[in-house]
């Protein structure tokens, strides 16, 4: 079968044959339709990620949309080595099988799944969100980020607060749910930037906060816990890390910060969420699509130009691998 073979760590995947995989006991294997192109799949196939096994060569893809042996169409996640989704076949435990609504088209699914799938785990998982509640979206600009500024706004929060470094991309999450945005900029040419990010989060948090939803980690993810610290009193606010897209891995943080301060720090993902989590939570969000009206841009790419996007792939609009459907002979 054609897959996408990542042949060593930090390597492009190559267009190219490998072995038909042969089903596990309770496993399904899948006619892929769809794969989205995620940071997940790039840092797993990359050997950076937390969860990557350090297995070569192996088909890279985490997750994808395709059919059952006896027909049914489903989003699947998580195959074991050396297989993944960005191939013609891909075996998968049943259990890891979502049934797609007949709403769902197979690009949207493949697309939204996985940053549905964490907007979805952050908020309602881990941050515990509740009708009413005031949300801010650390890193909303990102793929993720627009996914979880509606879904919050779906899930019935009273205020979300949209923070990110693109003004142009804030002022379009208005359109999209968020009631407030934030610009930041931190780097080396804004020397002011962190001081100037923690006092209007100040300004915001004084009006009440209730979950922090974080993207990013790093700079601006420290910066923000600084301003609860100093804002926040007697409502305790859960901030929950998703995603570290900053590529800033760590953060110094006073300890006072915790001990003066009504603050939970959470995580999110794989490992902190059970793997029954992540799938209600995939089944919750394509439920969700059509109601909420969720908006998630795309651009279809047939699997053979794997080579020539990978690296230049920037996020929005989300990549998403298409595949003819083999035929199983």
């Amino acid at each position: 079968m054609k897959a996408a073979i990542v042949t060593a760590a930090g390597k492009t995947p190559i267009y190219a044959d490998f072995d038909n995989p042969i089903a596990k006991d309770g496993e399904e294997i899948i006619s892929v339709r769809a794969a989205a192109l995620s940071n997940l799949t790039r840092s797993r196939a990359s050997g950076a990620h937390y969860s990557s096994t350090g297995v070569f060569p192996a088909i890279a893809g985490t997750d994808g949309v395709g059919l059952t042996q006896d027909g049914r169409r489903v989003y699947f996640a998580m195959p074991e080595a050396p297989f993944g989704s960005l191939a013609e076949f891909c075996p998968i435990n049943a259990r890891r099988c979502v049934d797609i609504p007949d709403s769902l088209d197979d690009i949207t699914a493949a697309a939204i799944a996985n940053p549905g799938m964490s907007a979805w785990a952050g908020l309602v998982e881990r941050g515990r969100l509740a009708a009413g509640e005031t949300v801010l979206v650390n890193g909303a600009t990102g793929t993720a980020g627009r996914v979880a500024v509606q879904l919050a706004k779906y899930l019935g929060a009273a205020k979300v607060i949209a923070t990110g470094r693109n003004e142009t991309e804030l002022e379009e999450l208005k359109q999209l749910g968020a009631d407030e945005v934030i610009k930041f900029a931190l780097d080396a040419e804004h020397p002011s930037g962190a001081r100037e990010y923690e006092e209007a989060l100040k300004q915001t948090f004084s009006k009440g906060i209730d979950v922090v939803l974080d993207y990013l980690w790093g700079e601006s993810a420290k910066t923000a816990i600084l301003a609860l610290a100093k804002t926040v009193e007697d409502n305790p606010v859960r901030f929950v890390h998703v995603g570290g897209a900053s590529g800033e891995p760590n953060i110094e943080l006073p300890g006072a910060v915790l001990r003066s301060a009504a603050l939970e720090l959470i995580g999110s993902g794989v490992g902190s969420v059970s793997r029954k989590g992540l799938v209600q939570s995939i089944k919750n969000i394509f439920e969700a699509v059509e109601p909420a009206g969720l908006k998630i841009a795309t651009q279809a790419v047939p699997l053979s130009q794997v080579e020539s996007v990978w690296d230049k792939a920037t996020g929005k609009p989300r990549i998403v691998f298409t595949l003819i459907e083999p035929d199983p002979a």
